[in-house]
């Protein structure tokens, strides 16, 4: 069991954190090249629609098993070495960052093009650019010190 949980815990983290490397470094930059601001617009409507529903299924699954193997694996917080700790605080921050994006700028994206208004959401857009810059950031770093934890570091 876990085995599972690890691997669950894992693969969420290479979603989340990957599909924002994704999203930043190679879609944002191709989409202004190739788009049009409305087009772009409505491009990354689509792509963090879908990448936030994904994501608010990942978020509660890797906090979930991070807790589960928490009591479970390293017997709770005063048994757990550095990095556990580490991982959590910087998971429960990312996870809050993520629903106040989400719930934030994202739905404010959503209502300022159903309105009409691309300039508005072209804010909203740069709020959630700033806000999984600033995630992406946190989960690399929880990812380094995950594995430089992990093996005895």
């Amino acid at each position: 069991m876990a085995t599972l949980l690890y691997v669950l815990h894992v693969l969420g983290a290479v979603l989340w954190v990957g599909g924002m490397a994704f999203a930043l470094f190679a879609l944002r930059p191709a989409a202004h090249e190739a788009l049009e601001a409305p087009q772009r617009l409505a491009l990354m409507l689509g792509v963090f629609r879908r990448f936030f529903r994904v994501l608010w299924h990942v978020v509660p699954i890797i906090l979930l098993t991070g807790w589960t193997m928490l009591g479970f694996w390293y017997w709770g917080f005063g048994a757990s070495i550095w990095h556990v700790h580490v991982m959590h605080g910087t998971g429960l921050l990312m996870a809050g960052i993520f629903v106040a994006v989400a719930l934030g700028p994202f739905r404010a994206m959503r209502a300022a093009l159903a309105a009409g208004d691309r300039a508005k959401a072209a804010a909203a857009l740069d709020r959630i650019r700033k806000g999984v810059a600033l995630n992406l950031a946190l989960g690399l770093l929880t990812v380094a010190i995950a594995a430089w934890g992990r093996f005895g570091g």
